[in-house]
């Protein structure tokens, strides 16, 4: 089982953003930008492309709701999409508010904030959700 799978079974705690039957969001604890979320789906797969079709189809209509809370709550330019990640086997998407092309150096420097910044930025986001 993965760190995700925990994760979602509740066995980790995390910063939810948001659910449905196939997918969950939450904050990535170590961000790359504030608002960074990760968005997962409840099967174990670690390839995105993997994933059954139906998977594949609901995908970034679940992502669409979060990334635009995202926009608004950190007044981002936008959203971008990377499916990064090698560290766990489990296909994931990570929502990260950017400005401009400066901000793709940020990417692998990442952030530390404590528990009481994070629960802030959940509630940032979910104030727009």
């Amino acid at each position: 089982m993965t760190i995700f799978s925990k994760i979602i079974e509740g066995q980790i705690p995390s910063f939810k953003i948001g659910e449905n039957d196939k997918f969950y969001a939450f904050l990535d604890i170590f961000p790359s930008a504030t608002g960074h979320t990760l968005v997962v789906p409840k099967i174990e797969t670690d390839r995105l492309f993997d994933l059954p079709d139906d998977y594949l189809d609901g995908y970034l209509t679940f992502c669409k709701p979060i990334a635009l809370a995202i926009q608004k709550a950190f007044n981002a330019n936008r959203v971008n999409i990377l499916t990064i990640g090698f560290e766990v086997p489990h296909a994931h998407i990570h929502l990260i508010p950017m400005n401009g092309m400066d901000d793709v150096h940020n990417l692998l420097h990442k952030q530390k904030p404590g528990m009481e910044e994070l629960k802030a930025v959940q509630e940032q986001i979910l104030k727009h959700l």
